[in-house]
């Protein structure tokens, strides 16, 4: 189902048109309100009247985290204070937190851009969604709960957490789509199979999974697991939320609403923009956004774009799922390793859970990785000897992949901490 036919089929010639109009509009309104904004054109000489089409866009200057950060609380504020009815935040593990302020505009467009989202998976006005992705702060919850209620679904706003009632709430009211982490979708199938739930006699039928990178590997096992079509959606608090992005029922990469967010595709080490089909750094521009639009975003996420017109007849352009990113590539011994390349390799593997964590230390000066994974009840039960050969199997595996070798070690089940959350894959030691 396609929600807004007008934008999400465009032809590319009418789609630059519009996103070269608003970007024109948006760089003049940047330039003229923000001075965090204007300071960075001026430095690279860049005025208003330089922007006349979208291709102008490598003109003007990117901005990062550490940017948002320090002009924080809302020194990137574009709109009225006034005029600003909703406050976001990410969490501000890292630094200080990136703020994220809506005026109505701003709502009216995070509840259409969701709505094509819930869509992609044919979300109705008949479905019941349990959102349990968090409310408060985290954009998660509420672009969900405004993306439902703007298609009319029946919503059930049970938020993240309470895996035993979240199972209750999913068979009392028979719910038909899922939204939450994709960490958490396993959680609750690992629960609910505890719980003796069959999965494959509930209505449930898709799920949107998204707010941390996940594997192909780890789709399938989700999908198996909790008898439904799992779907992958892209967003960012510092951008809008969840919305930016997501894959319809071909799962043939994440359409991105280019209407409203211009990707790019960076050389992470140069800035230089790459073609379309070659990895990168995604970066986005807020096209329509009214109270803290950003220019040339830098994600730290890694992708590439697909032009090719997709099976569901939408036609702007889709991002590869994640590929990983380049603020948690792990340099191990002068060799780039991604938690993604690990996780791909260990769901592969028979007799281990999808549940693991990445240990990196240095003793001396020399780097050293533990994969921690969970055997199934089975391969515990086993002899000490075959735990060991499959720990080696394993280490051949990644090594094939990661060309750099890793010490793997098996661990009981359950042993592993579970997130309701974002699951924390890497911890590392080294320091760096």
């Amino acid at each position: 189902m396609i929600w807004n036919n007008e934008y999400e089929t465009m032809q590319p010639d009418k789609l630059r048109a519009v996103q070269s109009s608003r970007l024109c509009e948006l760089v003049a309104r940047l330039y003229k309100n923000v001075p965090f904004y204007k300071q960075k054109m001026d430095s690279l000489g860049v005025k208003p009247e330089h922007i006349k089409d979208i291709k102008d866009i490598v003109k003007l200057p990117f901005t990062t985290k550490d940017d948002m950060r320090e002009v924080y609380p809302l020194g990137h504020l574009a709109a009225v204070k006034n005029e600003i009815v909703e406050i976001h935040t990410s969490s501000g593990t890292t630094g200080k937190p990136v703020v994220d302020a809506y005026t109505q505009k701003d709502i009216d467009i995070w509840s259409e851009v969701m709505a094509r989202t819930l869509a992609m998976g044919d979300t109705c006005k008949n479905d019941i969604v349990q959102n349990a992705y968090g409310y408060g702060l985290f954009t998660g919850g509420l672009g969900v709960h405004y993306g439902a209620r703007k298609i009319g679904a029946n919503l059930i706003p049970i938020s993240g957490g309470n895996t035993k009632r979240q199972l209750q709430i999913m068979q009392d009211f028979g719910s038909t789509v899922l939204t939450c982490t994709p960490s958490y979708s396993l959680l609750l199938a690992e629960i609910g199979k505890a719980d003796g739930i069959e999965f494959s006699k509930l209505p449930l039928r898709v799920g949107f999974f998204g707010a941390e990178p996940w594997s192909e590997s780890m789709r399938k096992e989700t999908e198996a697991n909790l008898q439904l079509k799992a779907l992958d959606i892209y967003g960012l608090t510092e951008i809008i939320g969840p919305g930016v992005s997501s894959e319809c029922m071909h799962q043939d990469g994440l359409h991105i609403f280019e209407d409203h967010f211009y990707p790019e595709i960076i050389d992470p080490a140069t800035g230089k923009v790459l073609p379309d089909g070659e990895r990168g750094e995604l970066v986005f521009t807020t096209l329509t956004k009214e109270g803290t639009p950003i220019l040339r975003y830098r994600t730290r996420d890694i992708t590439y774009l697909m032009r090719e017109q997709c099976g569901c007849g939408r036609t702007q352009v889709r991002m590869h799922r994640l590929l990983g990113r380049t603020d948690d590539m792990l340099i191990v011994r002068g060799v780039n390793v991604f938690p993604s390349q690990i996780e791909e390799v260990l769901l592969k593997i028979e007799d281990v859970k999808p549940h693991y964590q990445i240990l990196v230390d240095r003793k001396g000066q020399l780097d050293s990785i533990e994969v921690q994974i969970e055997m199934t009840e089975t391969l515990f039960s086993d002899e000490i000897k075959n735990i060991n050969a499959n720990e080696k199997r394993i280490e051949e595996a990644l090594y094939g992949t990661l060309n750099v070798h890793s010490r793997v070690k098996l661990v009981e089940p359950k042993s592993i901490p579970r997130s309701e959350g974002k699951a924390k894959r890497v911890i590392d030691k080294r320091q760096l």
